[in-house]
């Protein structure tokens, strides 16, 4: 009876209720999908490199390093000589090791200089290895692979032409040499997809010209003649290296770090990326906080609804009392009513947050290189809806128990 005397009561303030419901949706929806970024972008973060025992680089921070050398985010402090990277490269303790050089840029996407290695050896989302998904991989030294986000945001296809520029957001362009797509990389939702990959011989070729990060006055080398010449590099942005025994990381990390020649740094990928959320790990605190309080005052909204429709209601809750209703019923009533709203309001959120997921996921991916997965919802998100539904309840005992107390006489009295 209860269920029914409150569903009727709800129907008869359909406006009202209806507002109330769409403040709680709008509040679940909001946590829900902070949590959701937040998950998925450290699963993102988590699955961009795999199976890497250690990056190398310029001594500076763990953090830097992984950020650019991984992420393409910011810029090496320095740079590793190629003598260095080949004395780590001829250790017993290295299994492999890929080169990587960053700094210049095709239209706002980075250009990553590198050896085929690199697609042999980097995996991502737990082993998975790079596939091409048309063309093929730098079979010319001006030949490049680009990623699926670079092919699709600029329309390219294998055979068209593209030119490099020196530097990020620069407008010195290498116009003397330019590239051949010659493959374009399946999806991966990594920073991979935004990479423009060349080979470490072509960002030689496209700098010969070039001295101190600017351009010779005058000097063009036809390409025909760079072609002949020795394009060795003279040093390197970072490497990745894999170990032939896992034992043995911590002690090529130490004798990295200890190299005499010049200050180098090895990091091992996981242990960054727990520090790089340690120390993200207090904005994401007080984004939940500011979303859990988001959800409080959308419950606080709720109950001062109910109180102030309390004087409004007073008469009906007056002929419930005369048609025999108990004041617990009466409590019962305004409790499951609030129940009811959370739980309509939950769910409502949750259909909005996955509405959201729906239209967002393609963006974001694109935009930021995070891929928010589109799932059935998890034990954690039907724990958040039943307390919500819990602190709708509870919320709403402070009306409810106002109405347990109104008398029949105060209900039926006609004040003036």
């Amino acid at each position: 009876m209860n269920l029914r005397l409150a569903l009727a009561s709800l129907w008869a303030r359909a406006l009202t209720v209806g507002m109330t419901i769409l403040a709680v949706a709008l509040s679940v929806a909001l946590f829900l999908g902070v949590e959701k970024v937040r998950t998925g972008a450290k699963a993102s973060f988590a699955n961009t490199i795999s199976g890497t025992d250690l990056i190398v680089g310029a001594r500076s921070g763990s953090v830097q390093l992984l950020l650019y050398s991984v992420f393409r985010i910011g810029n090496a402090t320095n740079n590793v000589t190629w003598q260095s990277y080949q004395d780590i490269a001829q250790r017993h303790e290295v299994d492999w090791i890929v080169p990587i050089s960053l700094g210049d840029s095709h239209r706002q996407f980075r250009v990553m200089g590198t050896t085929k290695a690199f697609f042999d050896h980097y995996k991502y989302r737990q082993g998975r290895a790079l596939a091409l998904r048309d063309g093929l991989v730098l079979d010319d030294l001006f030949d490049t692979v680009i990623g699926a986000d670079v092919a699709a945001t600029l329309g390219y296809a294998v055979g068209d032409p593209i030119v490099v520029a020196h530097g990020l957001a620069s407008f010195s362009e290498h116009k003397d040499q330019p590239f051949r797509i010659s493959g374009i990389l399946e999806k991966t939702g990594t920073p991979v997809d935004r990479t423009v990959i060349v080979s470490m011989e072509a960002i030689e070729a496209i700098h010969v010209d070039w001295k101190r990060g600017a351009k010779i006055p005058g000097q063009v080398t036809p390409v025909d003649r760079i072609r002949q010449m020795d394009l060795r590099p003279q040093a390197i942005t970072a490497a990745l290296v894999g170990v032939k025994s896992p034992l043995q990381t911590f002690k090529l990390q130490r004798a990295i770090n200890e190299y005499p020649q010049e200050p180098l740094l090895a990091i091992l990928p996981g242990v960054a990326l727990q520090e790089l959320w340690g120390i993200v790990g207090i904005a994401e605190t007080a984004l939940l906080a500011v979303s859990g309080m988001v959800v409080v005052t959308a419950l606080i909204g709720m109950m001062a609804t109910i109180f102030s429709s309390l004087n409004e209601r007073r008469r009906e809750m007056a002929v419930y009392r005369a048609m025999g209703a108990r004041p617990a019923t009466i409590l019962c009533m305004l409790v499951l009513e609030a129940a009811l709203i959370a739980a309509l309001g939950a769910v409502l959120g949750l259909a909005f947050l996955y509405a959201g997921l729906f239209v967002a996921q393609p963006m974001v991916d694109s935009a930021y290189g995070l891929w928010l997965p589109i799932e059935a919802p998890s034990l954690q998100e039907v724990w958040v809806m039943l307390a919500v539904i819990g602190a709708g309840a509870i919320v709403s005992l402070v009306p409810a128990i106002r109405a347990y107390k109104m008398s029949l006489a105060d209900g039926m009295m006609v004040k003036t």
